[in-house]
Formats: structure tokens, C-alpha cells, sequence
């Protein structure tokens, strides 16, 4: 119980950190603890997903409502979220079922996570590693934002974006493709890990 009660604070310090790295509108840890709906929204989101893998479904899609109702922010319990992930200002957002994000990534007001398929398959797209996801970006189905890569305010993305490219526009086109491996990142293991080179 102690170790999960030490993974849980350590996982709120690394949330509340990346948001003081992130938001320079951020003025003290205590006021993003408090004020910063992205982080609840995420936070509820940690115990509504420990509730669906452990098979209490309808508890675990009835705390992601009061999620959405207190933050403007709805993530499905089933959807796989990294470390760090920083939803900011949060009204709007949508994380559909089978979505994947990975660590650090950066998520603006309005993005959608949407699914383009009526079948029960993965229909959600995947984020990797430190992306950048603009207001209102809209991507669907099963697609793929590759590691580092930024997608615009308001774009519509329908088909993945390689590492280290910008995706822009309605419908997106992908410019600045990077083709250079990507650096290496320290292990997740070490504990003064708290914010990857994004």
C-alpha cells in the first residue's frame, strides 16, 4: 500500500512540475495543484482507469462523467495515458476508448481523440512520446502522431505524422518530416526524471 501511495505522489509532483515547465502563465506549484483542471482531469482519470482494468466498469465510466462534469475534460477509462501529460486549460478535450498517449506529451483546449470506425477494433489514434497537439486539432481513427511531432490549432488529421513533423490545416498536410533518429532518453527508472528533452 505504502509503494502505491509513493508511485501516487510521485506521479502528482512529476503532473504538477511539467505544468510549471509548460505554462508560463503557471505562478506556484500550490495554485496548479489547486486551479488546474487538465491535471484533476487526468488525475481522475489515473483511478477510473485503475477501476476498468480491475473489471468495475460502470464505477470507472460513471467517475470519467464526474471528470467531464467538473473539468470539461473526458477521457475514457480504457484509453492508455504516459507520464506527464499536460492538458492545458482542458475545456473541450475528448480521448476516445482506444486512444494511446504517450509520456510528456503537451495537449491543448478542444483536441479531440476521435474514432472513425463503428467496429470494436482500435479506432482511437496514438500519440507518442512529447508531441504537441494545438486547440481544437481534431484527429481520427487509427493514426499515428509520431514522437516530438506537432500538430496545429484547429488542423484535421486523418492519417499519421512521422516523428519530428508539423502536421497543419483542414485537411492536414504533414511538412518538415524529420528522417534523424531520435535522441536518446533517459530511463524512466531514474528518479530525478521528470520532464524528457521535448
Amino acid at each position: 500500500m505504502f509503494d502505491r501511495l509513493d508511485t501516487i505522489r510521485t506521479h502528482i509532483v512529476e503532473d504538477v512540475r511539467t505544468a510549471l515547465a509548460k505554462d508560463p502563465a503557471a505562478k506556484s506549484a500550490l495554485e496548479v495543484f489547486l486551479l488546474y483542471p487538465g491535471l484533476h482531469a487526468v488525475w481522475l482519470y489515473r483511478v477510473a482507469h485503475a477501476l476498468w482494468n480491475s473489471d468495475h466498469r460502470l464505477a470507472a465510466r460513471a467517475l470519467s462523467e464526474v471528470a467531464r462534469f467538473l473539468t470539461g475534460v473526458e477521457i475514457h477509462p480504457a484509453a492508455t495515458i504516459g507520464r506527464r501529460l499536460f492538458i492545458d486549460h482542458g475545456q473541450g478535450v475528448v480521448v476516445g476508448e482506444t486512444a494511446d498517449i504517450g509520456d510528456d506529451v503537451l495537449m491543448y483546449h478542444g483536441v479531440t481523440l476521435g474514432g472513425d470506425s463503428m467496429r470494436r477494433e482500435k479506432r482511437h489514434p496514438t500519440v507518442e512520446d512529447c508531441a504537441t497537439l494545438g486547440a481544437n486539432a481534431t484527429l481520427l481513427g487509427d493514426i499515428t502522431v509520431g514522437e516530438s511531432a506537432t500538430v496545429g490549432a484547429g488542423s484535421v488529421v486523418a492519417e499519421s505524422v512521422p516523428a519530428g513533423a508539423t502536421a497543419k490545416g483542414v485537411p492536414a498536410e504533414v511538412t518538415g518530416e524529420s528522417s534523424d533518429p531520435q535522441p536518446e532518453r533517459e530511463s524512466e527508472s531514474e528518479p530525478t526524471h521528470w520532464l524528457a528533452d521535448c
